[in-house]
């Protein structure tokens, strides 16, 4: 089956999800007085050699496209076919770009939302595949989601869209809760951003809890920071936490759980700095060494 046979006479543009081009280029060439219409024209990749009736069919559907404003890059969906065989998904979208340049773009995590914007499959794509992007541009591509990318069974119902992972483009960042925000200078912001950013690298489903400070108070109480590490694509909500502080010859020197009230919110691909206090009966501090000491969440 030739790539050209995926798009049918059926087919129409659906959802569309779209970015300004500084989110993912990361240079704010945009200039925001620049609110024109952008029309984007179709545009085939080089090394194809495409038969008259589908470049009827391809043009059919970019005349259905909504034109874009300046600088902008774009996902427009098509449609999905479920291959027989491997049971991967076939999804057919436009990738389009308002930009005055031509581009060429690296690896992007690509996400499938139904139309509850559930998240229902996600893979990195090298997009150097697409080739050179010309300038406000529409190039009709097939992105293969392999079975081990899906999270549900069945292709999606009508409503559905392929889209950007914004949170992933950004990379992991430092989220300062509002009370953080407004008492840290900005140098210790600063400090604190250094220090995520030489943490190892989450797996996209991993929540980890890394010591950045323990002090013992004269009351006996200990007061313990931790980042809370969030490596998925969707906030996680905390409610209660029990937790365990090792210190550095593997005694156990603090034990108990927290309740967070207000419930404590680490957002998508972020870092969040905590402080917890174990009061003086829960600890047990003698010989304790926190030269260097581990934050366990226990059962």
């Amino acid at each position: 089956m030739s790539l050209f046979s995926f798009f049918k006479k059926s087919d129409k543009v659906g959802k569309e999800n779209t970015i300004d081009s500084n989110e993912l280029l990361g240079n704010a060439s945009s200039k925001k007085s620049d609110n024109r219409d952008v029309v984007t024209k179709l545009s085939f990749h080089p090394e194809w050699d495409v038969p008259q009736e589908q470049k009827y069919i391809f043009n059919f559907l970019a005349n259905e496209l909504e034109p874009l404003k300046p600088n902008q890059l774009s996902l427009s969906s098509i449609s999905i076919e479920e291959d027989p065989r491997s049971g991967k998904w076939l999804v057919r979208a436009f990738f389009r770009s308002s930009l005055p340049e031509a581009i060429e773009l690296g690896e992007i995590e690509l996400f499938i939302m139904d139309k509850n914007d559930e998240l229902v499959a996600s893979k990195k794509f090298d997009f150097k595949a697409l080739g050179t992007i010309p300038a406000e541009s529409a190039r009709p591509w097939v992105f293969e989601f392999e079975k081990s990318t899906l999270k549900v069974a069945e292709v999606p119902e009508d409503g559905w869209k392929i889209a950007f992972n914004l949170v992933s483009l950004r990379g992991h960042q430092l989220e300062l809760d509002e009370s953080w925000e407004k008492q840290l200078p900005a140098t210790q912001k600063e400090e604190l951003a250094k220090i995520v950013k030489t943490l190892p690298t989450l797996g996209e489903t991993e929540v980890n809890f890394t010591g950045l400070q323990a002090k013992l108070a004269e009351n006996g109480s200990l007061n313990v920071s931790i980042f809370i590490r969030n490596g998925h694509n969707k906030a996680i909500n905390l409610e209660q936490l029990p937790l365990e502080i090792i210190d550095a010859t593997g005694k156990q020197v603090a034990k108990g759980s927290f309740n967070m009230d207000p419930i404590l919110t680490v957002q998508p691909n972020s870092t969040k700095p905590w402080t917890f206090i174990f009061p003086a009966e829960l600890v047990e501090a003698d010989d304790a060494d926190l030269s260097r000491w581990t934050a366990r969440v226990t059962q």
